[in-house]
Formats: structure tokens, C-alpha cells, sequence
């Protein structure tokens, strides 16, 4: 991809240059009568997200995607399309090709690795760049104009635990949160969806408070950046208690019905009968973990002023694995658009967790994208639409992350929008794109540029 770019901009006789991460530039000078416009940045990431269908034999390395048409769509058959950030790509080839254009100084900058960990836009050297303002082409919906996201952070935990004897004469169970629609934890965490770590704890811990519980394992969730659709726990209780346990678990049930039903309408809660483990947590490592799970904050903690209907700041409590050396694993992450707010619930997490006599670190994290809404590439962009299409685009922002954020902290003078044209399903399968919303989006970048 990097050699077939550098080869492009100098087929095209355009100023070509790449930086040691691989991300490329490619410069193109101003029409005639646009030499004293604002330079504009164009940019859109070369990866794409390589998933397949399981019964699908597709070598990602070699074998070309295989697309169709479809009502109005372009598919791929069984494979990712890389539309995302294909699409975006190829709009800046174009503009780079013609002759007939009109548009200030160009620089088209191509980075890599945006899905892995935005490596390319964390690498940018600070004086790679010179223009002004930036138009991202890596959104996905038709209309609308993107102004901000959130930026985010990751925190994990790793809580020390001490096994012991089972005791005797206890009955063992498992105790399952199945079947939850989990999500992106950016742009579904205002879904009110059912989180699979806290219900069963939940659960665990009012079952701690009234009677002898004794825990052996905790197993829930897996990405950092998904709500946690699935959770198992194993514990024992003496058999005298265990009637009693089942009578809990019924009411605990009916009450989550009551709450999640709703929203979560195909959750399943099974309690089951298990051969006694032979050992389980001492009650101090049990009530620590049980007490540090039900504190943790998890979902929306602020909306945004700025934006009304726009999540601000947000954390999710994503996994809890038992793992060797005696260690607990607790993933969290957490995302704003604002970024003190952003290290403030990073920090009121680390600060749960330490209570509870946790290690606590905290990952790289990525920048957020503050929303302006006086922005002069927004008032351009918002007028070039209603001039073609006769209606305002929507403008927005998102609580996921954007390679933008990370640009601003580099270049603190860019005025930014990101555009895109209607795409559904990308990084599964299904992906799909728009070609209506593809012409469309294009004149609209051609009359913005102009």
C-alpha cells in the first residue's frame, strides 16, 4: 500500500513523502486564483479490518476481495469490504488525478495501522503537516458532518486473592449471565444495556450479605471495548443454606426482568447444581473482590453541554479473569471528549481498585476531539451542503475514537470536520456501501474544496 502510493504521487509528478511509521503525504499545489486559500489537509487511514465468514477460505494477504453489486450496494463476498477507510482513500486519489478540479494547496495524508491502535497517527511528526484545516473521510453516515469524538484510556487491575480448603458438608454451584446484547462501549453506553460483570456480581454480592458464601471463580466479559455480554461465577454455600440460595435467586431474577427486560429481552440467568471445587477464596480476598465489582462505576457519567443528546464521559467495567500467580485481571475503559474529564474517571477507577488493595495501571490512552461549533470548515462544509442538497447536514460528534484527536494534540491550530458516505456492517461480513451516498459525498467534497 505504502509503494503503491509513493509510486502514484510520483506517476503524478506531486510532491511524495513518508515518515518511518510508513504514513505518506502527497502534496498537490493550488489551482489558479486559489493560491492564497488555506492549505487543506485531506486524510484517511490504508488498513482495513481483515474479518471473514468461518466457512469462507480467503487468504487476507494474497487473495483480492471479491466485491458485487446489490441494490444500490457494493459487497464483498464472505470477507470485510475496507470501505472503511477505502472509500476515503480513493475520494483522495481522485481529487489528486484531476485536472478539472478547483482547490487550494492540497496535502493528502494516508496513515497506518488505524485499527490496531491508531499507530500512525501516534507516530505523526509535529512538523509533517502545514495546512490549517482537515477534512477526516472516515465516517460512515450519510448527511452528517462529525465535529468532535472522545477520546479514551484503558485501566486495569490486578487484584492479589489466597485460596483455602472448601469446608465441608457445602453445596457447590455455578451461577451464568447469558444471552445480554453487549455493544460498543463508546457508542452504546447510553443504551441502558445490561452489563453481564455487574449483574452477577450483583447477584453474588447480596447472596455474601445473607448467607455463608463461599466464591471460587469469577469469569466475565472480553474486550476492553464491548459491554459485557456473558458472565459464570463458582461458589458454595453450606447445604443447609440451599434452599435458600435458590429462593434468592428466583427473587434476584424477577428483579432483573423487572429492570432489564425491556431492553434486554432474550437474558438468561441459570443457577446449577456443581461438583464441590476443592478450594475457594479466603473470605477476605472474596469480600474484596466482590465489594470492589459492585463500586466500580460503569456507563454514562456525564452528558455533554455542549452537544445536548452527546455522551461527554463515559467508563465500562469490560472483563474479570482469574489468572495465575493468584492474580485477579480486571479491564476497564474509559472515554470523554473532554480530556481532563477523561483522566478524572480514569483516576476515580484506579482509585476504587487501590482500596480494595489492587496494582493499578493505566494504558496510553488516546486524545479526545472537543466539538467547536464555530468552526470555519464546519460553516464551509454546511454550506456547500445546503447549496447541492438543499437541507442542512446533521452535525455531530461521537463517544468513540477518531484519528483527529490525536491530530489536534500535534497540531493545536487545526480547524477539523470528518465526512464519509453511508456505509453499514464494516469490520464484519456484512460490510456495505452506499454508492448513491458515495456520489453524493463526493460532489460534496468537490464543492467544499472549491
Amino acid at each position: 500500500m505504502i509503494a503503491y502510493l509513493k509510486a502514484f504521487g510520483e506517476k503524478h509528478k506531486l510532491e511524495t513523502k513518508s515518515d518511518e511509521a510508513g504514513n505518506v503525504l502527497i502534496c498537490k499545489p493550488a489551482t489558479k486564483g486559489f493560491e492564497n486559500r488555506k492549505t487543506i489537509i485531506l486524510q484517511s487511514h490504508i488498513d482495513m479490518v481483515c474479518e471473514k465468514n468461518s466457512d469462507v477460505i480467503f487468504n487476507f494477504d494474497t487473495d483480492p476481495i471479491q466485491t458485487y453489486i446489490e441494490d444500490g450496494w457494493v459487497k464483498a463476498k464472505g470477507t470485510t469490504l475496507g470501505a472503511d477507510n477505502g472509500i476515503g482513500i480513493s475520494m483522495m486519489l481522485a481529487v489528486l488525478a484531476s485536472e478539472k478540479l478547483k482547490h487550494p494547496a492540497l496535502e493528502c495524508l494516508f496513515t497506518v495501522d488505524e485499527e490496531t491502535g491508531l499507530t500512525g497517527a501516534f507516530a505523526l511528526g509535529g512538523n509533517f503537516l502545514t495546512g490549517e484545516v482537515l477534512i477526516n473521510l472516515d465516517s460512515e453516515d450519510d448527511g452528517e458532518v462529525f465535529v468532535g469524538c472522545a477520546g479514551g484510556i484503558d485501566t486495569v487491575a490486578l487484584l492479589p486473592y489466597k485460596t483455602e480448603e472448601t469446608p465441608e458438608n457445602y453445596f457447590g454451584f455455578s451461577v451464568s449471565v447469558k444471552g445480554l446484547k453487549g455493544g460498543h462501549s463508546g457508542d452504546d453506553i447510553d443504551k441502558g444495556l445490561g452489563n453481564a460483570n455487574k449483574i452477577l456480581n450483583r447477584f453474588l454480592w447480596e447472596l455474601n450479605k445473607k448467607m455463608h458464601l463461599r466464591l471460587h471463580s469469577f469469569d466475565g466479559g472480553n474486550l476492553r471495548n464491548a459491554i459485557a455480554r456473558e458472565a459464570v461465577a463458582m461458589g458454595c454455600v453450606p447445604y443447609s443454606e440451599k434452599e435458600h440460595l435458590r429462593v434468592l435467586f428466583n427473587m434476584f431474577v424477577t428483579d432483573m426482568e423487572n429492570e432489564k427486560g425491556n431492553i434486554e429481552p432474550k437474558m438468561r440467568i441459570e443457577l446449577e447444581s456443581e461438583a464441590l471445587p476443592a478450594n475457594v477464596l479466603d473470605k477476605k480476598s472474596s469480600n474484596a473482590l466482590l465489594n470492589v465489582l459492585y463500586a466500580c462505576p460503569h456507563g454514562v457519567k456525564a452528558m455533554s453541554m455542549d452537544m445536548p443528546g452527546l455522551v461527554e464521559t463515559s467508563t465500562n467495567l469490560a472483563s474479570v479473569k482469574m489468572k495465575e500467580g493468584n492474580l485477579i485481571e480486571i479491564t476497564t475503559s474509559q472515554r470523554s471528549s473532554v480530556e481532563s474529564s477523561k483522566y478524572d474517571i480514569a483516576h476515580q477507577v484506579e482509585a476504587t481498585f487501590t482500596l480494595a488493595g489492587a496494582k493499578v495501571s493505566h494504558g496510553d490512552g488516546y486524545p479526545g476531539w472537543k466539538p467547536n461549533l464555530k468552526s470555519e470548515i464546519l460553516k464551509v462544509a454546511t454550506e456547500s451542503y445546503i447549496k447541492l442538497f438543499k437541507e442542512e447536514p446533521k452535525v455531530r460528534a461521537i463517544h468513540a475514537g477518531l484519528e483527529c484527536g490525536l491530530f489536534l494534540e500535534k497540531y493545536p491550530h487545526l480547524d477539523m470536520i470528518s465526512i464519509g458516505p453511508q456505509m453499514y456492517g464494516v469490520h464484519s461480513p456484512d460490510e456495505r456501501l452506499s454508492i448513491s451516498s458515495t456520489q453524493k459525498c463526493w460532489k460534496w467534497l468537490v464543492e467544499i474544496l472549491g
